[in-house]
This record gives C-alpha cells, structure tokens and sequence, in this order.
C-alpha cells in the first residue's frame, strides 16, 4: 500500500482565460508536514483550491487515499468539494474567512460537518482550546470582535473541527504580528498528525524552517524543488 496520502501528477489549474498552475507534480507521506513557500500571487492559494475543486477549471491527477479526485474539467467550481471534505481533507483560507456574528464556539461547531465530526464535537473543540488556550475563555465572544490573532486560531480551529486526515493550511502568518505568527505556527506543529498529514503554504520561509519536514519552493504557478529537507521520523 502506498505511503502517500495525497498525489499530484501534471496538475495546471487557472480562472476563465488565466492559467496559474503549469504542471504541478508532487506527493504528500502520512504524517509529513509539507510547505509549499513563496510570494503572495504565485500560485500557492490556487494550488489548494484546485484540490478543493474551487477553481474554474483544472487538468490533470489528483489523488487522494489512491481514489482519483482530480481530472480535467471546466466550470462547476464547488460541486464536488462537499465530497472532498467528507473524504477526508480540510482548507483553512487565507485571511480570516470569519463569521463576524457568530461566537468562537458557533464558529467552531461550523467546521464539523461530517456526521461523526459532529456527534464528537465537544471533544473536538476541547482539543482545539487546548492548542489554542486564549480561545477557551472567548468561547461565547463574537468572532468579529477577536483580534487579528485570535480569528486566525478560529479559523485553524475551525478546519481542525473536522478531524481531517490531510489539513491544507494557508497563509497562517498573514498580516499578523511576527510573535503571534510564531505561536500559530508553533501550534501548528504541535497538532498530532498520526497518520495524516498537512500542507501549509506560506510565504516566509524563516518562520517554517526547520519546523517542517519539506519545503518546496514555488514561482509563477511552477514548483521550484525543495528549499530545505528534514527526514521524516
């Protein structure tokens, strides 16, 4: 059986006319941390809307447990992601992507969509406050009142609700001070993956660095080969 959880081969993705991805080949191990780094505009984000089936159009394999979710297709972004995340993959956005009115613990309760995700809920989001401990006292705060901080660990939390077995995470450290970047991202790493895996995309590489298993470098929609390496234990 394969080690890969997830595998991309010959993967190019892009909105109407625009084409963003180029041929994007790459796999993800169960229990690897993998980054993908690189500026703003490149293609990180489109990469993980493309497995998401959240772009206009795509070409190519994406396969998730070696069942194929990917394919050629055009138009009909969104159809089949509800599939996706109940097999088993979960997308924090870049930025926020919040509900102002609703609490911490509302919001929380949103990222268990699945039927078991939902009957564990509340052990779910005791682990959540336990990565995050600020979260656990604003559990009834609205969201949209939250520091830039604090709405970044809901909205981790959030996707973390489901108990995904790949976690696509991006842009963590977005306009947010470096300290609070660092305290999410080390959040981050201390999430047990066990078996599953994640991806973050990031632009600063420094903040990763010796943090990840892998870091692949990524430019004008084409992957660069690897920034740095550590073994996987």
């Amino acid at each position: 059986m394969s080690r890969n959880l997830l595998k991309i081969e010959g993967l190019s993705a892009g909105y109407g006319p625009l084409r963003v991805l180029h041929e994007i080949d790459f796999a993800v191990a169960k229990g690897e941390r993998l980054a993908i780094v690189g500026l703003n505009g490149h293609g990180k984000t489109t990469l993980f809307r493309a497995i998401m089936h959240l772009v206009g159009w795509q070409r190519g394999s994406v396969r998730f447990e070696e069942a194929e979710i990917g394919g050629s297709r055009s138009l009909g972004e969104g159809r089949r992601t509800p599939g996706i995340v109940r097999m088993g993959i979960a997308m924090t956005p870049q930025g926020d992507a919040i509900f102002p009115g609703l609490t911490v613990r509302q919001h929380l309760d949103c990222g268990a969509y699945t039927k078991e995700a939902w009957h564990g809920r509340d052990a779910r989001a005791d682990k959540v406050f336990d990565l995050f401990p600020p979260l656990r006292e604003l559990r009834d705060s609205l969201v949209g009142k939250l520091s830039g901080g604090e709405r970044r660990m809901v909205s981790i939390g959030r996707a973390l609700m489901a108990d995904a077995k790949l976690y696509l995470i991006d842009e963590p450290s977005l306009g947010l001070a470096p300290k609070i970047s660092e305290r999410v991202v080390d959040a981050l790493m201390n999430i047990s993956l066990d078996g599953k895996a994640m991806v973050i995309a990031e632009q600063n590489v420094e903040l990763l660095s010796g943090k990840v298993d892998r870091m692949i470098g990524m430019h004008a929609g084409r992957l660069r080969g690897e920034v740095g390496h550590v073994d996987l234990v």
